[in-house]
């Protein structure tokens, strides 16, 4: 097995197993520290050496000087197949009398099939259960989304989906390491006039699709890639039953892999919960006994305590960090509706694991650690409530441990060979005094130069080494033009597509009023 070495390397991003003193450097066994001229060294797929003063033998030698080394980052909550089609359509887009979420409205006017009447709506994921989805399209989607994600530095990610034909083989060609989650679930919502959201339940297809989802995590398990892994995904907390919360929770602990669901997303959401079971979506979870190690919460913005909520008993952050429960960040598409966590610094102090997720477009994983840590500085008036490192601990090391991964999202011997190589020398990480603080803040993904998943290179200065990004580009486009086609039909409000998502700008000579 050939052995390669990085050497010289200005700045790396090692693991320090030294006196770890919070309750999250405790789970997860130590911090990055930097190390200044130090050597990176890997064999095959595992890394050997992540620190100064290398002596050893190597195969190949790559000079290191002028860059900065990090760890692969770890995307824990994505929708590959859906959302790069929304991208020009949803980014103003909330339903203003629905709290100002998209999720009932807008977000999958694209998604149901063109039979599909606005009474029997469906959202993509579920039509894609059916066997009604639009394969190409969603495949195309999917490796534009996968081009983001490898150019802005994400090694791993979890795909958040439902099965197609072909999904396992499309996602391990692009060289990413991948957690397959396909979604299952009871039943869907819909509006059927803007204000009310009901829901239509099928339990016997998503216990059909619990089966199913089985079937595609043991198959991504013997994928021959050796880079899928796979996650159960009851879809989002008021759609699934009890029964099936509990036997997708007893299967995930058993199997040792993770489970993750959509809870505390939406007012809409939480007052349904409420008019339920009389509990909060953490609280009614709590009660079923499923939280815990292998559990991650999708957004988990709205808690108890959360000013939107204004519910006098503060203790769902309680029940997430007593629990070892993992919380899914993804503070970008919650930010365009004016909606934000209350606040990511707070849940780390309590002692959550977080982890970051592009739930939407860009699947920019930077871009999404900078708002992160944007946002929380104001939901919390206190710029030192959230710092550069505790979003860049989520977007690694809180990700592994939330998909129960011990060798990613870290440089440490014995870890995979995942790492981003950067340039120093880019205008926009000049001068590099703090080089993190350069990425986040100002350079983003654009002084990253190469990708490397299990030791190998799978991205280089700019292009993903295996994706034909401009003939998905192609696909992406074509799938939301026949997408708009039907979009009056399936609308409760029988708009027209240009009513439903109006241009930011009028155009002269037309008709259509700009956005207001």
């Amino acid at each position: 097995m050939p052995t390669t070495w990085i050497k010289n390397i200005d700045w790396l991003v090692a693991w320090d197993r030294a006196n770890p003193e919070t309750p999250n450097e405790r789970r997860w066994g130590g911090r990055h520290s930097y190390v200044r001229d130090a050597d990176l060294v890997f064999t095959d797929d595992e890394i050997t050496f992540a620190g100064k003063g290398y002596a050893g033998h190597a195969d190949r030698v790559i000079d290191g000087r002028g860059r900065f080394v990090i760890p692969g980052l770890v995307n824990i909550h994505t929708h590959p197949c859906s959302e790069p089609m929304m991208k020009g359509l949803s980014e103003e887009r909330k339903s203003r009398q629905l709290q100002m979420s998209s999720l009932y409205e807008y977000i999958f006017l694209l998604g149901r099939p063109a039979h599909a009447s606005p009474a029997d709506a469906v959202d993509q994921a579920h039509a894609e259960e059916f066997g009604q989805g639009d394969f190409p399209a969603y495949s195309a989607s999917t490796q534009v989304a996968i081009s983001e994600l490898l150019t802005s530095g994400v090694t791993t990610f979890v795909d958040y989906s439902a099965p197609r034909p072909n999904w396992l083989d499309e996602v391990a060609s692009t060289g990413i390491r991948t957690c397959v989650a396909p979604s299952f679930r009871s039943g869907s919502w819909y509006t059927p006039n803007g204000h009310e959201v009901l829901y239509r339940w099928d339990v016997k297809a998503g216990r059909r699709n619990f089966d199913r989802a089985l079937e595609t995590i043991e198959r991504a398990r013997r994928h021959p890639s050796g880079r899928l892994m796979g996650m159960l995904a009851p879809a989002q907390v008021d759609t699934c039953t009890a029964d099936l919360f509990v036997d997708a929770s007893a299967v995930a602990r058993e199997k040792g892999i993770p489970i993750q669901t959509h809870a505390a997303q939406s007012v809409v959401e939480y007052r349904e919960m409420f008019r339920r079971h009389g509990k909060t979506p953490i609280e009614w979870l709590e009660s079923l006994g499923v939280l815990g190690r292998e559990f991650i919460v999708g957004h988990g913005i709205f808690l108890d305590e959360h000013p939107w909520i204004m519910n006098p008993d503060h203790r769902d952050l309680d029940r997430l960090a007593d629990s070892g429960t993992t919380v899914a960040h993804c503070p970008n598409q919650f930010a365009r509706g004016g909606m934000v966590m209350h606040h990511f610094g707070k849940y780390v102090k309590r002692g959550v694991n977080m982890g970051i997720g592009t739930d939407t477009f860009p699947h920019n994983m930077i871009d999404e650690m900078r708002w992160a840590l944007t946002v929380a500085k104001i939901a919390s008036g206190d710029i030192s409530s959230t710092s550069i490192s505790d979003v860049f601990h989520a977007a690694t090391v809180g990700g592994a441990w939330a998909l129960m991964r011990d060798d990613i999202g870290r440089l440490e011997k014995g870890c995979k060979a995942d790492f981003v190589s950067i340039d120093l020398a880019h205008p926009h990480m000049v001068p590099a005094r703090d080089p993190l603080k350069s990425l986040v803040v100002t350079a983003l993904e654009r002084p990253i130069r190469e990708v490397w998943v299990g030791g190998e290179e799978v991205m280089r200065d700019g292009k993903a080494l295996k994706i034909d990004l401009a003939r998905n580009l192609d696909g992406l486009s074509e799938g939301q033009r026949r997408g708009m086609l039907g979009i009056t039909e399936r609308d409760w409000a029988r708009r027209s597509p240009e009513e439903a998502f109006p241009m930011a700008l009028g155009t002269i000579g037309s008709n259509q009023p700009p956005a207001r």
